[in-house]
């Protein structure tokens, strides 16, 4: 069975996802404060580690058309400084185009009242980036979605 931790990178906070043991389900785990690239990609392979996470799957933003942006070259460095000191798992790059709008639109449609929507929502969008990436690659009888594509970036360290 493989562990996978999520990552969504912001501008100030990384949310962190974690998969159960299993690799099927994602849970939000907690919000870290930007530091710098290496500092991140640290306390990132140290969370997969004591977590026993093997494979990390880092959120790039594409752009419509599924071009590089800004956002994207960013996440694609990040994802290599992991490598660098997460030598003992795999990194991988997964589209995560929309990820906090939706998490924000799923709480309007639960019903969820706008005051307690306000915070973070970094961590929540690592478990809907790792949810997707994980319904995926996931066997046709497990998974939760039942598309027939994934969008993977190609770039899986």
């Amino acid at each position: 069975m493989t562990r996978y931790l999520g990552v969504d990178l912001g501008e100030k906070n990384i949310g962190v996802a974690l998969s159960d043991p299993m690799g099927m389900i994602a849970e939000p785990y907690r919000v870290l404060r930007h530091e710098n690239r290496a500092e991140d990609a640290r306390r990132l392979a140290d969370i997969a580690r004591a977590e026993s996470a093997s494979v990390i799957i880092v959120g790039q933003a594409l752009g419509p058309n599924g071009e590089e942006t800004p956002s994207a070259r960013h996440a694609a460095k990040v994802a290599q400084a992991i490598r660098d000191v997460f030598t003992e798992g795999d990194v991988r790059l997964w589209d995560e185009s929309g990820s906090t709008r939706a998490v924000k639109r799923l709480y309007i449609e639960m019903g969820v009242h706008r005051k307690d929507r306000r915070g973070h929502l970094d961590d929540r969008a690592a478990a809907y980036i790792l949810q997707d990436y994980l319904d995926w690659q996931a066997p046709p009888q497990f998974s939760t979605d039942n598309r027939d594509e994934g969008n993977e970036n190609g770039s899986d360290g």
